[in-house]
């Protein structure tokens, strides 16, 4: 149960449970009526997962909202224990009358998504420490080289990770936000972007991420699990 499924392996086992796969993670939500079934739902499921619940599952509480997140956190990575964890935590959900909503309809919620800042810089080794420490920030489970993302320990903020530039670029943008979405959320993101005023820079890389940018330039990647193993 501790196989490391890869990027479409891990998309395609929970399609069907109502979660999807985001960055290393599967995630879904679910839509209830107050703060307490919120609380309740999460409660079924730190059950459901049972002594695996500290090591596979997260939770975001919130009146109307529950938010689930599962991986294998110290392996920063989907295992098929992880998938079975999703598949019976559906299963109990909907026996509670609760059923898994990713958010990837027209008429859907925000859909579940993950955002990342991404650092271009030249000394990636010399910037590194600095967010590190001024975020209050840890390594990423497992990762710990010159290059690997840096991750909040209360997995409150977005992931940080450092792009290598190759030569100084004055005018660029040294930051800019990534944002995972969905693989069958990304055409209607993009739209929506585009329609509100938005341009598309670059699909050379579609369907792992499209570049906008906004009207004045701001770049931002809209990001998907696809088109990188």
């Amino acid at each position: 149960m501790e196989q490391i499924l890869s990027r479409r392996e891990a998309s395609d086992a929970v399609q069907d449970y109502g979660w999807r796969y985001l960055l290393g993670t599967l995630q879904t939500s679910f839509a209830v009526g107050t703060l307490a079934a919120a609380v309740g739902l999460a409660a079924d499921a730190v059950a459901v997962c049972g002594d695996d619940a500290d090591r596979h599952l997260r939770v975001d509480v919130r009146p109307g909202r529950t938010l689930l997140t599962l991986q294998t956190w110290d392996r920063a990575a989907v295992t098929a224990r992880d998938v079975e964890l999703a598949r019976l935590i559906s299963a109990a959900a909907e026996r509670s009358g609760f059923l898994p909503d990713p958010g990837t309809g027209s008429e859907a919620p925000r859909p579940v998504q993950l955002v990342e800042i991404a650092v271009d810089a030249l000394d990636i080794a010399g910037v590194r420490p600095f967010w590190k420490a001024v975020l209050g920030y840890t390594a990423e489970a497992g990762a710990d080289g010159p290059e690997s993302p840096l991750v909040d320990p209360l997995g409150q903020g977005p992931a940080v990770w450092f792009q290598q530039m190759d030569r100084a670029r004055p005018q660029r943008n040294r930051l800019h936000l990534d944002v995972c979405v969905p693989h069958d959320e990304a055409p209607r993101r993009l739209e929506s972007a585009l329609a509100a005023g938005g341009r598309l820079v670059s699909a050379a890389r579609a369907p792992a991420f499209w570049v906008l940018a906004d009207p004045e330039g701001n770049e931002v990647c809209v990001t998907t699990w696809q088109g990188r193993d």
